[in-house]
């Protein structure tokens, strides 16, 4: 077997092949970005708790309709939404931080979903909640996930600016109002324009975990979405930059992940996240942008 073989083999023989690679591309596009700006705001971990809160609704729709795509998938964006407001709304009202309401919110959602899907459904059922099937992704999974993908592309195209000014100085947003968009509103609108696009990314956020979980389950939707982020920061410096550089990885993982499932009869969805885990440790190593070896050895360079 050739290594054009090895490679490229699996997707022009298998049509189930070219739809996960299809379903890593949109998930790549989607989740790139808003990993980004998760990373830039420090809510890493929320993405995390997020990822989990999907869960009770998702499993809810699993009791109404069984393994029903649209069911799990209203079911999941209504739940992460919910507790997502309930954990801003519980760090307002109590001296609760945003963080540890995530961190309570994620626990009850997480335990509360394996219960639910428990009380009806089998151990393969919960195997492919918690842990997704790529593989198994169909056409209408697939256009889910495209459509996830084109409604953050067009969103974050439209609300760029704003959201990258709150990621660094929410208090300026806040302060200047709609000068961030090239405006001149007051104070009151700058608060309200930075609590709309919080909202906003939540629901991006919350949309793009619905996407993953399709694939890679509850459990792994959040790795495609955060290791790339993560990884990225060691390769650019510019928002934007970032942005690309995470659906470069996203998507890079999500090729290897199924090639390594392919060949080595793993399961799809941690081979995935792994192989972006293996990037993740080579760029903290090697990256340009404050990597160890920057660090360690500052005046040298790599070479080809």
């Amino acid at each position: 077997m050739t290594a054009f073989d090895a490679l490229a083999g699996p997707f022009l023989e298998f049509a189930f092949m070219r739809r996960a690679l299809a379903a890593c591309l949109a998930l790549s596009l989607g989740c790139g970005p808003v990993g980004v700006l998760l990373v830039l705001r420090r809510m890493s971990l929320m993405g995390d708790a997020m990822s989990h809160a999907v869960l009770p609704g998702a499993a809810i729709g699993f009791l109404a309709a069984g393994l029903s795509l649209w069911a799990m998938s209203i079911g999941g964006f209504l739940a992460g939404l919910a507790v997502a407001l309930l954990a801003g709304l519980v760090s307002r009202v109590t001296t609760l931080r945003e963080d540890a309401s995530f961190a309570a919110f994620y626990l009850i959602s997480l335990a509360g979903g394996v219960l639910i899907v428990s009380l009806r459904g089998s151990n393969v059922d919960l195997m492919h909640v918690l842990f997704g099937t790529i593989l198994a992704v169909d056409d209408g999974g697939l256009l889910l996930v495209a459509g996830i993908a084109t409604v953050t592309l067009l969103t974050l195209a439209l609300l760029y600016r704003p959201l990258v000014v709150e990621c660094f100085d929410p208090g300026f947003l806040r302060a200047v109002g709609g000068s961030a968009r090239g405006g001149s509103a007051g104070g009151g609108l700058g608060s309200r324009l930075g609590a709309a696009c919080h909202l906003i990314f939540l629901v991006l956020v919350v949309l793009n975990l619905v996407g993953g979980f399709q694939a890679l389950g509850t459990l792994m939707a959040v790795g495609l979405m955060m290791l790339p982020a993560a990884s990225a920061r060691f390769w650019a410096e510019r928002v934007a930059t970032l942005a690309l550089t995470a659906m470069t990885i996203a998507f890079a993982s999500g090729v290897g992940g199924l090639l390594l499932s392919f060949h080595l009869n793993l399961p799809s969805g941690p081979a995935i996240v792994l192989v972006a885990g293996t990037v993740h440790l080579l760029s903290l190593a090697l990256g340009p942008v404050g990597s160890l070896r920057t660090r360690w050895f500052p005046g040298r360079h790599l070479t080809a």
